[in-house]
């Protein structure tokens, strides 16, 4: 099929989706193994019988979940509304990923570009006998933590740093400064989560925050040692990257 390129008769379309990350090795397109973006564009070139390119507002690795992935696509198809492809696409996905909303834009969007704060959230299951059925959507790790106390960390987040500690080290941004508008830990149904919101983030950022904090409050360490890992700027100062199966892209804000 021939890849279809943007044209006048063109439209942009914008999708809000949610998939289950269990069996994708991430969004990204990747020759060999299975993922989001190369299982939504074979569902796109199946209904509108051409090669469509579509563009994500974020790179989600393996294993972590979205509730609120925003992408886009252009297409000059022309019998389809554009608030049908949600279910047009819907009727040919596989069940672990779900078009919520179809519509058009205008050409001026850009789904990761666009984008002025994109929400995160961590699961953690404290129980001790955690569901078998929860290890795919939370970290089990059979201790008690005091959300209090996580919040005392959480709290050192917030606001402009540079993240190098809390990135992987192969991340490709060229600048390691980001600016955290919230991070918080709260109790909801027996779990505990860790929201965080940015404009962007770096690689295995969020995982890496969560990780560390849990290792600081685990080992009675201080706020000042944290700070200590944040101002070392060395991914090795920091603690173990948290595992993404409790990882949710929960929401992706733009200006209206």
């Amino acid at each position: 099929m021939p890849l279809e390129k943007h044209n006048s008769n063109s439209r942009r379309i914008k999708c809000i989706i949610a998939y289950d990350g269990s069996a994708f090795c991430g969004w990204q397109s990747q020759i060999k193994d299975r993922t989001v973006q190369d299982t939504l564009e074979a569902a796109l070139a199946e209904v509108t019988g051409t090669r469509i390119k579509i563009t994500g507002a974020g790179r989600t690795d393996a294993g972590v979940h979205a509730r609120g992935q925003v992408a886009h696509f252009d297409t000059d198809h022309p019998s389809i509304p554009d608030f049908k492809f949600k279910d047009a696409l819907n009727s040919i996905l596989p069940p672990d990923v779900r078009i919520l909303e179809s519509a058009a834009v205008p050409d001026t969007f850009h789904s990761r570009f666009s984008a002025k704060m994109r929400t995160y959230r961590y699961y953690i299951d404290c129980s001790l006998n955690p569901q078998p059925s929860g290890r795919l959507y939370s970290w089990q790790i059979r201790r008690y933590l005091p959300v209090r106390r996580l919040n005392d960390f959480s709290l050192l987040v917030a606001g402009e740093h540079d993240f190098t500690s809390f990135s992987r080290a192969a991340d490709p941004s060229p600048s390691k400064i980001k600016t955290v508008s919230a991070a918080c830990f709260f109790p909801v149904n027996g779990m505990i989560v860790f929201e965080i919101s940015a404009q962007s983030f770096l690689w295995m950022m969020v995982r890496t925050i969560v990780g560390t904090i849990v290792d600081c409050v685990s080992a009675g360490q201080t706020e000042a040692d944290f700070l200590a890992i944040l101002n070392e700027k060395k991914r090795d100062s920091a603690g173990k990257t948290a595992p993404p199966q409790g990882l949710f892209l929960e929401r992706i804000l733009y200006e209206k």
